[in-house]
């Protein structure tokens, strides 16, 4: 058994408080808080055995779970690690960075954290507020480096976050603006089956900041990449944690309402297009031309924003991705001034045969070219074609959120004070598993400010994956309500009713 300490001798917890509108601490009697408190720490101190086969059954189960354990001080213990994945289950080092990390933070009993091992064991024995690098007296800096360059950095810092996200400092004098802590983690940036650095900054974190107030500071120190000749790149973060004893809260129930959007029909009235592409040179100006093009076709009238054009520096490396953006609300009552975001990405390699000395020298004509244009021409139209159609069918699902940015909101939503709603629409009326056409009138009408707003909706089941969207979703949904049994999903997981989950100073 490994066993990571950073204070073998120390194994205070904080208290934490699950808030929720049944059963508020601050609403009970002191004989009830006492008893309540009792009951949760018994909870807490049973190991949750959790299947990894279940819905997905990949890194995601894995990194919620290690994630919400690590908030909440819980043990659990997951089996079959990864076993839905086809090129073969168990841990990959993107997982043992961010698990060890955590528990050293948490001076965590872990067992099983090794590359391919399918059991993980991990028992964290001190919270955000009373883990020794958090209390305010040591460096509150993080630096993480995985063992491999293609391990995925973003995806080591979202198994992170919540955790640090909570560690608003331990200190005497109760802070109104805690310490924020420096993370700095190196792998991939641009690696395969990840989000990337790009997605990260323009979509997922102007998102949580919009919905949450969460704000995170953040800066591409150096790209790394899984494809072509490995490379492993730096991210750096600046995170302000909440202030403990605090609850992370909605900003705005209706900031991702239905209202006030400017519909014409069933499309959304889009403000812009932003466009990144990390690429060969040579292939910038084919590429941004097959680009314009392609969404000048299918979203006509709308502005195209290049906002990044950078040399991968290798054929085997391009990268591009489309973030459309709404208007902002003009509705008073659905969040004035908030933007909806919608991303498409793609990362891919030229073709081994466009990518040969003979294609190179090869012009569209036949005729000889420094550049190739004609293998250049046929994969920028190809990347193109392909990331500007999927771009069209996500906007087209009449959802205020994309398919990816859905079941990375699930954490904060279960664990955030409030009611908050990000649906996704979908064209096929038959698919009882997603939205059918006319989720935009009913989720107009859904009042999220309003406290029994919640009445008239259809709780959710939740033993296993559930409601709308992508199986990730569906196991992003199940996987927190593991943890926090006292989160409530309706209506097939359109609408969340968080715990108000806050840890205070012992």
């Amino acid at each position: 058994m490994a066993q990571h300490s950073s204070n073998p001798t120390c194994s205070g917890t904080a208290n934490i408080i699950l808030r929720s509108s049944e059963d508020d601490p601050e609403h009970m009697l002191p004989h009830q808080r006492k008893a309540a408190l009792k009951k949760s720490k018994a909870a807490r101190s049973a190991v949750l055995v959790i299947d990894g086969n279940t819905g997905e059954g990949g890194g995601q189960l894995v990194r919620i779970a290690c994630a919400l354990a690590a908030v909440l001080t819980r043990p659990i213990r997951i089996i079959n690690v990864r076993g839905n994945r086809d090129r073969g289950g168990g841990l990959k080092a993107q997982h043992i960075a961010s698990i060890e990390w955590l528990a050293r933070v948490t001076d965590a009993e872990v067992n099983g954290l090794t590359i391919g091992s399918t059991t993980l064991e991990f028992k964290p024995r001190e919270s955000p507020a009373t883990s020794k690098l958090f209390t305010g007296i040591h460096d509150r800096t993080v630096k993480i480096a995985a063992d491999s360059a293609a391990a995925s950095t973003l995806l080591i810092f979202q198994a992170i976050f919540p955790f640090l996200l909570f560690a608003g400092g331990n200190t005497n004098k109760r802070q109104d603006h805690p310490e924020h802590i420096d993370v700095e983690i190196s792998g991939g940036t641009n690696v395969s089956f990840s989000l990337s650095y790009e997605y990260l900054d323009q979509v997922l974190l102007p998102s949580l900041e919009q919905a949450f107030g969460i704000v995170v500071e953040r800066k591409l120190k150096t790209r790394g990449w899984n494809l072509g000749k490995m490379q492993r790149g730096t991210v750096a973060f600046r995170i302000h944690p909440i202030r403990v004893g605090d609850s992370l809260r909605v900003k705005n129930p209706t900031a991702y309402s239905m209202k006030g959007r400017n519909r014409q029909g069933e499309d959304f009235d889009l403000e812009a297009i932003d466009v990144s592409i990390v690429a060969p040179t040579d292939m910038h100006e084919s590429l941004s031309r097959a680009l314009v093009q392609n969404l000048g076709d299918l979203f006509p009238d709308v502005e195209v924003n290049f906002k990044l054009m950078e040399d991968s520096g290798a054929n085997s490396r391009i990268y591009v991705l489309l973030v459309a953006r709404s208007w902002p609300s003009d509705d008073e009552g659905a969040g004035t001034g908030a933007v909806l975001r919608w991303g498409r990405d793609i990362l891919t390699s030229m073709p081994k045969a466009a990518n040969s000395k003979k294609a190179k020298n090869k012009g569209e004509n036949g005729s000889s070219s420094n550049a190739g244009t004609g293998g250049v021409a046929s994969m920028s139209e190809s990347v193109a074609t392909k990331v500007a159609r999927a771009l069209y069918d996500e906007v087209s699902t009449g959802g205020v959120v994309d398919e990816f940015l859905q079941d990375q909101l699930v954490i904060f939503q279960a664990l955030a004070s409030g009611l908050s709603a990000f649906p996704r629409g979908n064209s096929d009326p038959t698919d009882d598993n997603v939205s059918a056409p006319g989720i935009e009138e009913a989720m107009a009408k859904l009042d999220l400010t309003d406290k029994k707003a919640t009445q008239g909706l259809r709780k959710d089941k939740t033993v296993e994956p559930f409601g709308e969207g992508t199986l990730h979703a569906k196991t992003a949904r199940w996987m927190v309500s593991e943890l926090l049994p006292k989160v409530k999903f309706y209506n097939k997981g359109k609408v969340c009713e968080g715990v108000g989950f806050a840890v205070e100073k012992p």
